[in-house]
């Protein structure tokens, strides 16, 4: 069995061929940046959940510990360390929380020296 093709049908195999690699290589490389997008906001995404978590924690510690000295008076000092002390630990935890917020690009290849 012999196959007899022109010219011109080699020459447009070649190219369909051809077209259908680039479409693949094409299709390839925009799903791996769109996984690298995807996996940048995952981590962005963590690092606000893990520091919102870590502020909740510390506030309900806080409650829980001026709670107890509230409910048992008798020492002012103690009550104004127990009030004043959570007040800075806050505060530095709000400003943390506000400023620490950004969001981190990955560097490229030429970024490298």
């Amino acid at each position: 069995m012999t196959v007899h093709l022109t010219p011109t049908q080699v020459l447009a195999a070649l190219g369909v061929l051809l077209t259908l690699v680039l479409v693949l290589v094409l299709s390839w490389r925009f799903s791996v940046r769109a996984a690298r997008r995807a996996a940048d906001t995952a981590r962005t995404g963590t690092r606000l959940m893990s520091l919102t978590g870590r502020t909740a924690l510390t506030a309900a510690g806080i409650v829980g510990v001026q709670w107890t000295v509230i409910t048992h008076p008798g020492n002012t000092t103690l009550l104004l360390v127990v009030l004043g002390l959570p007040a800075v630990i806050a505060s530095y935890t709000l400003t943390r929380a506000l400023t620490v917020l950004t969001e981190e690009t990955p560097r490229s290849r030429r970024d490298r020296r």
